[in-house]
């Protein structure tokens, strides 16, 4: 449809314009100077707000706009949600009847995950952290599930809790966490490798304190898999156990994938001690030191821009209004201290094998550890009993 004529108003030629420019006497009008020359500042003034505001909402909807935005299939179990109160109980059904949950805490499942080879394989998780934003007690709780961890996956009987994600990506990963451990996940978010080395390279690489063990794994894996022209050993001083490192991206996913090895790269004298355990709290450490980075350096407006260059490599069911709430609290979220807990939790479980042989982990008390994961998140607002507790 043609526009009008009278949609618009053409101001280079308009008579008021040239009122207020022109240098023609004509048109001064010395009664009214100082009331027209407060009206042009103030008209000045307001154009440049809108102008500022204009085009800080337009960069801020690219930064919603740029998120790799995934909805999730609905869920096949469909459990009833319980809200938490004074009198809620922990003692959850198994198969994920009833899941805990709060209008006050926000439950993201976090995904790291290695390469696929096709747009239908999910790859394998390489790491699941569940991170909760709890307004009430002022938190961000980290909960990190072991990848042996033995448990029921909903619709392929029991297996590696990681197995999840190979047999059903997101959707039945979270289901998997909620059938078993009895919480509802709000929302998720998945990065891949390459993923995580970008979005460390964007936040200017992390500084974080390593022992010599540490250093040296992540220098012998640059080593066997050949990325010197990538990336760089670590230079170390070999006479103090400890020192802080600064780590690029490649550097980073290494200290953050180590679980120890033996004979790394068929080399014996590449062998490093550790496990899972080790593994899953280098991660939290990881995630701590760079929200910590955060909160001593970045403006609102520096997290919009990072928002800006992380969201493409990160895959999430957040909406675009909940990105924006996130985003505009993010400066009080990282004022929240920050705590800790590796699942399964002391004394609830032991190292076994499954029927066809797998090494695994062998929960021994299934309510001990919902209680102590319902403690850890909802805190006083759940009851019910809890023989231990064992966040950091």
């Amino acid at each position: 449809m043609a526009r009008s004529n009278n949609d618009f108003v053409d101001i280079s030629s308009s008579a008021d314009v040239n009122k207020v420019y022109s240098k023609d006497r004509r048109y001064q009008q010395p009664k009214k100077k100082n009331k027209g020359t407060a009206r042009r500042v103030i008209v000045l003034v307001l154009s440049t707000v809108m102008l500022l505001v204009g085009s800080g909402l337009v960069f801020y909807y690219n930064v919603l706009d740029s998120m790799n935005f995934k909805e999730l299939e609905p869920s096949a179990t469909q459990p009833t949600s319980s809200k938490t109160s004074e009198s809620t109980s922990v003692s959850i059904t198994p198969g994920g009847a009833t899941l805990l949950s709060s209008d006050n805490v926000l439950n993201i499942l976090l995904f790291g995950k290695d390469y696929t080879e096709s747009k239908d394989d999910h790859g394998r998780s390489d790491t699941t952290i569940l991170l909760s934003i709890d307004n009430v007690h002022k938190k961000l709780k980290l909960t990190s599930f072991q990848r042996d961890t033995y448990v029921a996956i909903p619709g392929y009987g029991d297996n590696k809790i990681n197995s999840a994600f190979s047999f059903g990506g997101e959707r039945l990963s979270i289901d998997t966490i909620e059938t078993n451990f009895g919480v509802k996940v709000d929302k998720y978010a998945t990065v891949d490798f390459d993923s995580f080395r970008e979005i460390i390279g964007i936040l200017g690489g992390v500084d974080i304190e390593l022992n010599i063990e540490e250093i040296e794994y992540i220098n012998a894996q640059i080593d066997v898999n050949d990325q010197l022209d990538r990336t760089s050993f670590l230079k170390y001083d070999p006479n103090k156990e400890t020192q802080v490192m600064h780590l690029d991206g490649y550097q980073a996913l290494w200290y953050a994938r180590d679980r120890g090895e033996e004979n790394l790269g068929g080399n014996p004298n590449y062998t490093f001690s550790g496990d899972d355990w080790d593994r899953t709290q280098r991660q939290r450490k990881l995630i701590d030191t760079v929200l910590k980075d955060l909160r001593a350096k970045a403006s609102l407006t520096e997290l919009v821009v990072i928002a800006n260059k992380i969201g493409p490599l990160v895959t999430t069911n957040l909406k675009k209004g909940d990105i924006t709430f996130l985003i505009s609290n993010m400066l009080t979220y990282l004022g929240y201290d920050m705590v800790d807990l590796s699942l399964p939790t002391q004394g609830n479980w032991r190292y076994s094998h499954s029927d066809d042989g797998q090494s695994i982990i062998e929960i021994t008390d299934w309510n001990n550890v919902r209680s102590d994961v319902a403690k850890f998140i909802y805190e006083d607002t759940v009851s019910g009993s809890n023989k231990s507790s064992s966040a950091n």
